[in-house]
């Protein structure tokens, strides 16, 4: 039996690599054009590929890779530290739910790069800690560290306390607290 051609298999991955993006960035069109310049550059490189192995470790190897390069490249441009732009931007009327998904993104936002990077690949998208040590370039011990101090960081920063549960809706975001990854 001969196996699939791994470019038929990207399709595949690009709900995955966008939550991964949107996790790094929090920014939904600069996460798009980052799994777009990531497929490109899995695409023209796919030879390099080993068959048999997880395709989809290999690119979010590469959406990451992408991610730190756009970063390094970000440190030069002109940001918005006051938030005068961001302020202008309308929002729909806060209720529970809703306070509670920006009190979570707000205290995402405060955990390191690489801290949230291991809640997202072993909580959200549901990779083995193997696997997210592989992806990260890192031992799996690292990685197991990196999640429980971030589950620990999080629910600090969030006030919660060992009896209380964040209720949220989104089970990737429940997978990111809780200590049961999220089944993909």
């Amino acid at each position: 039996m001969r196996s699939r051609d791994p470019r038929d298999e990207l399709v595949e991955h690009l709900g995955a690599m966008r939550a991964f993006a949107m996790s790094l960035t929090g920014n939904s069109a600069l996460a798009d054009d980052m799994v777009q310049d990531s497929l490109v550059k899995a695409w023209s490189k796919i030879e390099t590929f080993e068959r048999g192995t997880n395709l989809r470790a290999w690119l979010f190897t590469i959406l990451r890779n992408t991610y730190y390069s756009h970063h390094r490249k970000a440190r030069r441009e002109v940001s918005d530290p006051d938030g005068v732009f961001a302020a202008n931007l309308a929002q729909k009327p806060d209720h529970d739910g809703r306070l509670q998904m920006r009190d979570f993104n707000t205290a995402f936002a405060l955990l390191s790069d690489e801290q949230r990077e291991a809640l997202v690949l072993v909580g959200a998208e549901g990779f083995s800690y193997e696997e997210a040590a592989e992806t990260c370039g890192v031992a799996v011990g690292t990685v197991k560290s990196r999640v429980n101090r971030a589950r620990a960081r999080l629910a600090e920063l969030m006030g919660l306390g060992d009896e209380e549960n964040l209720e949220l809706t989104d089970s990737v975001t429940t997978g990111i607290v809780s200590s049961q990854p999220h089944a993909v």
